[in-house]
Order: C-alpha cells, then sequence, then structure tokens
C-alpha cells in the first residue's frame, strides 16, 4: 500500500451511524472481496462464503472461529477463541473484540487476511419493527412469557428474565450459562446461536452446533434441558396498514439506558398476554458483551515488560600518555587564562584524577549492567531455562526487583510449559508433576514465577480427574468424587479474574498451552455444573440420612433413595447405600422388638460403607445397642448351643442379670430352657407313646434351621421316617395361613383410625390375631417345606410374602405413631401384629445368601 494509500481517513466512531464493511482479500485475492451488510457476520469455515473455499485454504479456521459486528457507530471483530487466532494488523485478538477502522488488516489464522474498507451506509427507510414472542410449552410451572423487541437479546441465567426462577427453580436456572444463547436480526428476521453453553440450545429437538438457525412460527426452543422450553411466534408490523396485524407490536424504547428500557410502557395486549404475566424486553443487549469471552484476560492487565536496556554501549576509552593527557589538561587550563606552569601542572594533575574517578565509574556501571546484558543475550538466544536460573539467582539478592521477576516468569513459561503441556496431553501426570517440581527448583526467589506455577498445577489437576474418570461424563462416585470437585471448583471461584489473567498471561507468552486453557476451562465448566447439581443433590441425600437415622426411621429413606435412582442416573454409589440402609433398617428392627439374640448377632456381621451410615452406628452403639459385655455372654451362648450344650448356653445368658437388657434376656434363658426341655420330650417319646409324631412335628416347624441347626440335625432322621405326616403337617399349616390371610382381607384392613385408638378395640385385636397367626402358621408350614426339600414352593412363599408384606406395613404405621401413643399401647400393638421382616423364613433368600437375621419366634428369643 502506497503512503497516500494509509492516508484514508479514519473512521470516527458515531452512534446511529450504519456501515457496509468490505473485506478485501490479500493473502489470496482469488478468493473475491466479502461485502457485509447485516451488523452481525460470522467466520467460521462451515458459514458462507468460506464453506465453499478450497479445504486447504480453510483449513486455518476454526468452526466458530470469529465475529464481525457493528455497534453504536463502529465496527468490531471478536475471536471466539479460535485454534489459530484473529490478528488486526498484527497485534492478536486477545479474546475481547477489536475496533476495525478503514484500511485495518484483519487476518484469521496464517492464511486468510483482508484490507478492511469501511463505507457509511446510506439512510434507508427503517425496516419493519418485528417482535419475537417465547411462550412457555409448559405455563403450569410459573414461566412466564417472554416478549422480544430489542435485539440482540442474550439469553442468560444472570440476566432477571430467568434469574427470577432462581428461588423456585435453582437447578434449572443453573443449566443455564451466563452466555448461553443470543437472538439477532438478520436479513429482517430473527436467528437463534448458542454461545458456546455448556448444556446446548435446541430448536425442535436438534440441538444447535457452530451456526445460527433463522425462526420460524411455531419453532419450538429449550435452553439448556426440558425446563426453559418456548413456542416462538413472529409478529411484524405492516407498513401498509398497522392495524390489519393480528396484534400491534410492543414500542421498543430508545437504547438510550437500561433503566429506561427497564421502565418503557408495554402495551398489554400486544401479544394476547397479561402484563402482568409478561416479560418485556425492549432494550438491546450488546454484542460486545456477548462476544466477549470471558476466559481471557484484558490485553491491558497483563504483564508484557518492555525488552531490558542494553546498558551502556559508551566504552570507557584507555588513556594514549600521560604525556598527551597532560598536555591536553594544560591546554585546557590555558582557555581558561591559566598561564603559570606550575598551576597548570596542578590543574593537569587533579584533571588526571577526575578523568581516573570517571572511568572507574563508567567501568563500575558498566560491570553492574552486566546482568541485564546476559539475561537479555539468553532470552534472544532462546536460551529460556538459562534464562530462568540467571534470573532466579540475582532475585536471590534482589528479591522485589519485578523487572526480573516479570523476565524470569516469561523464560520460565517458554522454558518448561511445552514440555509440561505434553506430558498433560499424553495423560503423564507423574512427568507433569516432575516438569513443575523443575519449575519451582528455578523459581525459589521469584513469587511471580510460583504464582503462575500454581495455576498450572491446578489446570493439571482438572485434566487428571477427567483422565481418571475416563469419559467427561462418566459417573460421579458418591463419598470419592466429592471432596476433589469442590476443591478444584472453589480455588477458582475464590478469586476468578485473577485465575483467568494469570492463565491469559501463560497463553499469551506460550502459544501451544492454549489448548490446554480451553480444554481446562470446558472440563471445569462441566465441574461446576456437577458441584450444583450432583454434589448438591448428595447433600440434600445425606442431610436426610442424617435426619431420619437420629430419628430412627431407616425406612423413610426407601422412598428417597428410589426417586434418587431415577432422577440422577450418573450418581454412583447408591448401591452401597441401599446395602448399608438395609443393614440398619434390620438392626433397628431387632432394636424395636428389644430380640436380643438376632440383634448381637446381627452386630457381629454388619459392614457399614458409606461414611453416614459408620458414623451413625457408632452413636447407636454408644448409646443403645448392648454392650461390650452382653455381646461376649451371647457369643458363648451361641457356640454352646450349636455344639447342643444346652446348660452351657443358659448358663452363659443367666450371667446378664442386672443392666437395661436383663429383662431381655431373661426371655432367651426361658425359650431356650423350652427348646432343651421339648427335645427331652422329643427323644423319650421315640419308644413309641402316642403323640409322638405331633410333638415331632410341633418341635421340628419350632425351630430355626440356623440358630438351631444342632437340634434340626439331630430330629432329622426322625423327620424323615414320618416323611408324609409332615408333609401333612405342611399342608395343613398352610392352608390354615391361606383362610385366616382370606379371612383378615375380607373383614377390612386394619385402618388408621384403629391405628389411632388410645387403647386397644375388639376388632383391632381381632384382626390383629388373625394376621399374627396366618403369618406364623406361614412361616411354620414352609419351613417344614424347606427343611425337607420338598419341591416347588412358590405358590406357598407367595402367600407367605403377601402376608409378611402386610405385617410390616403394619408395623411401620404404627411405628410412626410413637410420638402420639401411649409406649405401653404401642408396644402391645406391635405385639399383636405379628414380626416384622427380620423373621422371615430362610428359604426365601436368594440361594447362598446369609439372613441377616434368625427366622422364627425361637430365634428372636420368645413366643409371639
Amino acid at each position: 500500500m502506497t503512503r497516500d494509500d494509509a492516508l484514508i481517513m479514519e473512521m470516527p466512531v458515531r452512534t446511529g451511524q450504519a456501515f457496509d464493511v468490505l473485506l478485501m482479500p490479500v493473502s489470496r485475492p482469488e478468493l473475491g472481496e466479502i461485502r457485509i451488510g447485516e451488523d452481525l457476520f460470522a467466520i467460521g469455515r462451515g458459514e458462507a462464503p468460506f464453506v465453499a473455499y478450497p479445504a486447504e485454504t480453510v483449513s486455518v479456521l476454526s468452526r466458530r472461529h470469529a465475529r464481525i459486528f457493528a455497534e453504536d457507530g463502529a465496527v468490531y471483530v471478536a475471536d471466539l477463541g479460535s485454534k489459530n487466532g484473529t490478528r488486526v494488523n498484527g497485534d492478536a485478538v486477545a479474546k475481547q473484540p477489536a475496533l476495525l477502522r478503514d484500511g485495518d488488516e484483519v487476518s484469521f489464522g496464517a492464511a486468510l487476511s483482508y484490507r478492511v474498507r469501511v463505507y457509511p451506509r446510506p439512510p434507508a427507510p427503517e425496516p419493519p419493527r418485528l417482535a419475537v414472542t417465547l411462550a412457555p410449552i409448559r405455563p403450569e410451572i410459573g414461566l412466564q412469557p417472554v416478549v422480544v423487541s430489542g435485539f440482540p437479546f442474550l439469553v442468560s441465567k444472570a440476566d432477571d428474565t430467568f434469574a427470577r426462577y432462581r428461588d423456585d427453580y435453582p437447578h434449572q436456572v443453573n443449566y443455564l450459562s451466563r452466555r448461553h444463547a443470543h437472538l439477532f436480526l438478520k436479513a429482517g428476521s430473527p436467528w437463534l446461536e448458542d454461545l458456546g453453553s455448556t448444556n446446548g440450545t435446541f430448536v425442535n429437538g436438534v440441538r444447535l452446533e457452530d451456526q445460527a438457525v433463522r425462526l420460524e412460527p411455531g419453532d419450538v426452543i429449550a435452553f439448556g434441558g426440558s425446563h426453559f422450553v418456548y413456542r416462538v411466534d413472529i409478529e411484524r408490523e405492516d407498513d401498509a396498514d398497522a392495524t390489519a396485524t393480528r396484534s400491534v407490536l410492543y414500542e421498543a424504547p430508545p437504547p438510550a439506558s437500561a433503566p429506561e428500557a427497564a421502565s418503557a410502557p408495554a402495551a398489554p395486549d400486544s401479544l394476547g398476554a397479561d402484563p402482568d404475566k409478561t416479560t418485556f424486553v425492549g432494550a438491546a443487549d450488546s454484542f460486545l458483551d456477548i462476544f466477549c469471552v470471558d476466559y481471557a484476560a484484558a490485553q491491558e492487565d497483563e504483564v508484557n515488560p518492555e525488552p531490558m536496556p542494553d546498558g551502556g554501549h559508551a566504552q570507557a576509552h584507555k588513556p594514549a600518555s600521560r604525556g598527551k593527557v597532560a598536555m591536553l589538561l594544560a591546554e585546557a587550563a590555558r582557555t581558561f587564562g591559566i598561564d603559570d606552569r606550575r598551576k597548570q601542572a596542578r590543574v593537569a594533575r587533579w584533571g588526571a584524577v577526575a578523568l581516573l574517578l570517571a572511568a572507574i565509574g563508567g567501568g563500575y556501571l558498566y560491570w553492574r549492567g552486566a546482568p541485564d546484558r546476559s539475561l537479555t543475550a539468553l532470552m534472544d538466544a532462546g536460551e529460556y531455562a538459562r534464562a530462568a536460573a540467571l534470573a532466579d539467582d540475582y532475585l536471590t539478592r534482589h528479591p522485589d526487583n519485578t523487572q526480573y521477576q516479570a523476565t524470569g516468569t516469561e523464560a520460565l513459561m517458554r522454558a518448561w510449559v511445552p514440555p509440561w503441556t505434553a506430558r498433560v496431553r499424553a495423560k503423564d501426570f507423574s512427568g507433569a508433576d516432575a516438569v513443575l517440581a523443575e519449575m519451582r527448583a528455578h523459581s525459589r526467589h521469584n513469587a511471580d514465577g510460583r504464582a503462575l506455577i500454581d495455576e498450572l498445577e491446578w489446570v493439571a489437576s482438572v485434566a487428571r480427574l477427567m483422565a481418571a474418570r475416563g469419559d467427561p461424563d462418566a459417573p460421579i462416585r458418591m463419598y470419592a468424587d466429592e471432596a476433589r470437585i469442590r476443591a478444584l471448583v472453589a480455588r477458582w471461584g475464590t478469586d476468578t479474574v485473577a485465575h483467568q489473567r494469570a492463565l491469559g498471561r501463560i497463553a499469551n507468552q506460550v502459544p501451544v498451552f492454549r489448548d490446554a486453557y480451553a480444554e481446562g476451562l470446558s472440563n471445569l465448566r462441566r465441574l461446576q455444573n456437577e458441584d450444583s447439581v450432583y454434589l448438591a443433590a448428595i447433600d440434600r441425600f445425606n442431610a436426610a440420612i442424617a435426619t431420619e437415622l437420629a430419628r430412627e426411621q431407616p425406612e423413610a429413606l426407601q422412598t428417597m433413595l428410589s426417586d434418587y435412582k431415577d432422577k440422577y442416573p450418573r450418581l454412583a454409589g447408591l448401591d452401597r447405600v441401599e446395602s448399608d440402609l438395609k443393614q440398619y433398617t434390620a438392626l433397628i428392627e431387632s432394636l424395636r422388638q428389644r430380640a436380643t439374640g438376632p440383634l448381637v448377632a446381627q452386630m457381629r456381621q454388619v459392614s457399614f460403607a458409606t461414611p453416614p451410615f459408620k458414623a451413625q452406628y457408632e452413636a447407636l452403639l454408644a448409646a443403645k445397642l448392648p454392650p461390650a459385655d452382653v455381646q461376649r455372654q451371647y457369643a458363648l451362648a451361641d457356640d454352646a448351643w450349636r455344639r447342643g450344650d444346652s446348660t452351657a448356653a443358659i448358663d452363659a445368658l443367666r450371667q446378664i442379670n442386672s443392666g437395661p437388657w436383663a429383662a431381655d434376656v431373661a426371655k432367651d434363658v426361658a425359650h431356650k430352657q423350652q427348646v432343651a426341655a421339648q427335645f427331652a420330650k422329643v427323644k423319650e417319646g421315640r419308644a413309641g407313646n402316642s403323640g409322638y409324631e405331633d410333638a415331632l412335628l410341633a418341635f421340628y416347624a419350632g425351630l430355626d434351621p440356623d440358630a438351631d441347626a444342632y437340634y434340626v440335625k439331630a430330629i432329622d432322621a426322625d423327620v424323615n421316617t414320618i416323611r408324609e405326616a409332615a408333609l401333612r403337617r405342611a399342608n395343613q399349616l398352610l392352608n390354615r395361613a391361606a383362610t385366616q390371610w382370606r379371612q383378615y382381607r375380607n373383614n377390612g384392613l386394619i385402618a388408621g383410625e384403629q391405628r389411632l385408638e388410645a387403647g386397644i378395640s375388639p376388632k383391632f385385636r381381632a384382626q390383629a390375631r388373625l394376621l399374627a397367626e396366618a403369618q406364623g402358621d406361614a412361616r411354620q408350614g414352609l419351613r417344614i417345606y424347606s427343611q425337607l426339600k420338598a419341591g416347588d414352593m412358590a405358590e406357598w412363599t407367595k402367600v407367605r410374602d403377601e402376608i409378611q408384606a402386610e405385617v410390616d406395613l403394619q408395623r411401620r404405621s404404627l411405628n410412626d405413631l410413637r410420638m402420639v401413643l401411649d409406649p405401653a399401647v404401642l408396644r402391645a400393638k406391635l405385639e399383636l401384629v405379628g414380626e416384622g421382616s427380620k423373621g422371615a423364613a430362610p428359604d426365601a433368600a436368594p440361594e447362598g445368601a446369609t439372613p441377616a437375621t434368625p427366622a422364627s419366634t425361637t430365634a428372636s428369643g420368645g413366643a409371639r
């Protein structure tokens, strides 16, 4: 370009002036010029006209590379985080819009550059105005219609249009990004573009990718998910007859200021909407804000030290000879009128001294500037590691020298960030840590450098976490991932702007770091979303666990657990919570029934995997569960009982004769005495006494296959000799159970008013007796079938399970009334309705499973 061509008048910024922009190709003239007549123009390899260019030409463009837009009488270009960057007159656009003037050269990547020509657009009739109505698909959830007549319009969770729903739907609002999408006008029609949001923008169910789409009436658009979903209506002002349109457009106020726009009147029936329930948007947002990418720091805030001065280049000249110097000084003395030779000699001597001192001073200054020259030379030669070491050594003596800190930091970044980036990309995080350790060794005295190393360590930590998960959408592991996610998100949130500036500074000094930086921020947005959705859900669940376990109502958590399984599919670890909940519920049920034997047996087997249940079990152990001496005596009694030594078992339990569990232990002692007496009677009756078979079968049906294994084995041969009689007895028990269960249902189930009675009514007592007897007969009958391995029991098992489910329901409902009913009445009603599911027969468990609790009244330590 000639000098005259460069004298084009710079276009002044004039509010309200419209421009046409012409891009004249510099690097590839054959591509032809691009004329821009709209307020917004997209640059990307999938956008027109670039999509028609040869593939090798547009390979330097990203899919969303840059945007050129006009606003407030000026033209700007914004880079959208492209891989190869955007430059204006050779200066990188630092992720914030740069002003374009007539004659500027703008380049996209290294291969596409254009000369910018800006022409004022001649006045034209004002185009017909239009308004876009966003009508919520689901108005029942409280969403208001949105009427947009000021363009562009930014969809943002920070804007009151959507932020107003934060109290009612905080997680739904968090699905929106701060720069989510924007509506703008192009060729007189509304267009919608996603701004790289985390959760996406959808039009008619299709997620927007890199290009904007034109909106048509009836389109359905969704922002961030299934909550903020709207149907589009478009209304245009008819120049011929404004009254002929379906309705009068909302009159947008002039874009003088946001407060004026907010207070501008809106026509209540402009769109058939109630103004009290409609959000009117008349003032346009700013393209400058829309395309100001938030993860790069402003250039003026970055530290870009100028090159250090080279120091003095003047060389101190060595005196040629003493005589010549003396002659020179004498001549100078005569110049000042000193003719006396002795005076001239004194002047010469003092002059020589002065020259010597000047030479020494110059030499000192030259020596003093030697580090500066060495540091500059090393930087110019690309020996960044040596430059960083030199700067750090200098800072040991001059720790506050900001110039050496800045230059040493730049050398540090240029020397080690490239290999560090390569290791992070290769997922060699041990190697990346080693690089950071080496960087720290070369910046022991450079606080500025150490601060940037901390930023790199944070980026590596985010990458390490995402790599460990494998898939960015991998499950969040409860009680494993929360602390790491929170720490990474919290560190970024302490001073977001400072972190952005520091990382932007590294990217500016070491371009290869930009991709790692962009990926780190993308992963950060995922973690922030997980923090606000999944970690918040975990916190609520933990709070509910603590509350319900403290109330000793673990059953109440089952509904919430099922809901979480459906609502949070990426939440891993709910199976461990479910396992702990089952164990804890069985433990609490035994505790409520004061079934000491099963309770101690459960305590010997439980193993909680999740922190809330571990903590609550420790609290329960300290306050309510049987103490160590009771557990020890029960262990001795159980061991003796399994050997058939009933005397030793009973003696061990009799040692517990005081304390809160003494009365419950006494019931177990009485039960074991009864079993021992029945066993002795059965052995005596083997001689053929009348009633032997009935006594044998009654005893056999009452034994627990696990707890009473010794006695089951002892009479097993006897029972097999009367197998047919035993099976008949089982059939009688099961048929009687089915009859009682049918009669219970025909009479009407035990209702809430009966459970709430202050006493025990005859109807409650009769129904409870039917239910408890049906439960007992079904258990005994199935136990005989199971012990005799008598074939298919599916039908009877179903009956037994139906009865047990009703018993469990009644027990849970009664326990919910413990704050209302008298404790004695509650205890009596619980005893009447039967035993909880902890007493279910072991044959109902999966093959190979160990029942959590013994199965019969025998195991529970007392008759029903």
